[in-house]
């Protein structure tokens, strides 16, 4: 009877080999947090490491390969922080490159007395060249002005300089919300805004000699207004067609 009760009392209880074997596991959980405080990585530069891959075409200058066992809490963050660096520094490059465009695309427009017709801004995706309203078009038409070919004759000069042969072009259609006239030959604002885009675009190939690998040519309809709709100065503002010089690059062959 004794000896029953001592095994039923020995099987009370974890052995003792468990008590040692829960201290080690928690003591080895704390030390792998630790090494995930130590190693975490800014988030601000690695943000702007992956902004700084977005729109471009362009590759990083050579660099180490990355060898197994390389990476480590302390490394991460020097290998990070020179593609943070490197990537401020291409994208101070390309803000230069595009201030000065800026700078002579205006000299040049207000050389040429277009300033009134012409407006010129930086964008995040380019530098824009604004045709406001009746400067290319009639009311409602897409055939392009006569005066209007010399205007545009007088931009491609501008965008076949040599230091310009690798960036992309777009031309973009835009209308106001007022519904076209029965006896117009589009139906649709988007078609006109199309066919507007198409035109210039035609032109600056065919006429001007533009690659047409660098163009492309698109029709937004009333859909991108800059202004009210409801006036009739803010409509005037929304009939518009926009030539943007994009700050993506293209790989001359």
């Amino acid at each position: 009877m004794a000896r029953r009760r001592q095994q039923e009392n020995e099987k009370k209880g974890s052995p003792a080999w468990m008590t040692t074997y829960a201290d080690i596991v928690t003591l080895l959980l704390a030390f792998f947090v630790i090494l995930f405080a130590m190693s975490e990585i800014d988030v601000q530069k690695f943000e702007a490491v992956i902004r700084s891959f977005q729109g471009s075409l362009g590759v990083l200058d050579g660099g180490q390969i990355v060898e197994e066992g390389d990476l480590n809490a302390e490394n991460m963050n020097d290998y990070y922080e020179e593609i943070y660096q490197h990537s401020i520094s291409e994208g101070d490059g390309v803000d230069r490159e595009f201030g000065d465009l800026q700078e002579r695309v205006q000299s040049f427009i207000e050389d040429e007395g277009l300033d009134a017709s012409v407006l010129v801004s930086m964008e995040s995706q380019g530098l824009m060249l604004r045709f406001q309203d009746d400067v290319l078009f009639d009311s409602a038409e897409a055939d392009l002005k006569d005066e209007a070919e010399e205007v545009l004759g007088f931009i491609t000069d501008i965008l076949q300089e040599q230091d310009l042969e690798d960036k992309f072009i777009r031309v973009e259609g835009h209308t106001d919300n007022l519904a076209l006239l029965p006896d117009s030959d589009f139906e649709t604002n988007w078609e006109l805004s199309v066919a507007r885009a198409v035109t210039a675009g035609r032109h600056m190939i065919e006429e001007e000699n533009v690659d047409p690998s660098r163009l492309s040519m698109a029709g937004y309809g009333e859909y991108h207004p800059i202004a009210d709709n409801s006036t009739a100065e803010g409509r005037s503002q929304n009939r518009r067609v926009d030539i943007v010089i994009l700050r993506t690059e293209i790989e001359i062959e």
